[in-house]
């Protein structure tokens, strides 16, 4: 039988500059159940949050000079639902956790995922550390003691 040989080359630069995207630092989110969700380029506990529903908002497209995140979601659209809001009814196409199927966010548009301007995040969906109950998860539950 014959020799295999392989050879491979490695090559490094302490001359190169680093470019935007090697030194943006991604955060990375979970489901409770410690499913992946989530990559971002920023954390979601300095994003804006939306008032009806306190749900954080990540820009997906570009508009007035405002860029867009940089994000990867990995959950599942489902049917859309419509809710309630005072002065009318909102549409939700809602994104749900591939493994447990617990609600992650919503967008306002329908599929496919960032093609509307906006995609929300619920209260309490995400957690940066994984298999960790985030800490706002039952922060609007109304709890019975006896």
């Amino acid at each position: 039988m014959p020799k295999v040989v392989s050879r491979s080359a490695v090559s490094s630069s302490t001359d190169a500059q680093p470019t935007a995207s090697s030194t943006a630092a991604l955060r990375v989110y979970y489901c409770i159940c410690g499913e992946f969700i989530l990559v971002i380029d920023k954390a979601l506990a300095s994003l804006p949050r939306r008032k009806t529903d306190g749900a954080i908002i990540i820009r997906s497209q570009d508009s007035d000079g405002t860029k867009a995140r940089i994000f990867k979601l990995n959950a599942v659209l489902k049917e859309p639902i419509l809710v309630e809001r005072q002065g009318g009814h909102e549409r939700q196409f809602r994104f749900y956790c591939p493994r447990c199927s617990l609600p992650i966010g919503y967008q306002s548009t329908p599929p496919p995922v960032k093609s509307g301007p906006f995609i929300y995040i619920a209260k309490g969906a995400l957690s940066q550390a994984q298999g960790q109950v985030p800490p706002d998860a039952f922060e609007d539950e109304n709890l019975v003691r006896s």
